[in-house]
């Protein structure tokens, strides 16, 4: 006799309960990677623009009180051109689904949010909104599984 005759019930369409559920949990996630994609290169962008708005003018951004980071207002334009650029273009990859994506990414993004937090006193909200974003990205990332063959 066949296993099947020895069931008890029918058996469910689409593998297993846990299958199932390994496979809509993948998806999910998968799902969170493609969004953290899009979040890079959304994040990209929009560091670009905070590091152009440093560099051309230093009456866009006001410091908080006394910094122990101090660095003009150019010197961080600078740092978030270059990071912005490169988070645009490894979310570019992530979303091309570029092998090296995913672990430049990681890189990238908890570079950015190290920078938005050292960024903090310049403008506040925006760096906390940014390095929860960035939060985000790093667990997609991060939490991603592969898929079985």
């Amino acid at each position: 006799m066949s296993q099947a005759a020895h069931s008890t019930g029918p058996a469910p369409s689409g593998g297993s309960w846990q299958q199932r559920q390994a496979g809509a949990r993948g998806g999910w996630v998968t799902g969170g990677v493609t969004f953290a994609g899009v979040l890079m290169v959304c994040s990209g962008i929009l560091a670009l623009f905070q590091g152009i708005a440093a560099v051309a003018g230093d009456d866009v951004y006001l410091r908080m009180g006394s910094y122990v980071y101090r660095l003009n207002l150019t010197g961080w334009g600078t740092i978030h051109i270059i990071i912005g650029a490169l988070v645009l273009l490894t979310g570019i990859g992530l979303l091309r689904d570029m092998a090296w994506a995913r672990f430049a990414g990681l890189f990238l993004v908890a570079l950015s949010l190290v920078a938005q937090f050292l960024f903090l006193p310049y403008a506040p909200v925006w760096s906390v909104i940014m390095m929860a974003i960035d939060v985000f990205v790093i667990w997609a990332l991060a939490s991603r599984q592969e898929a079985a063959s």
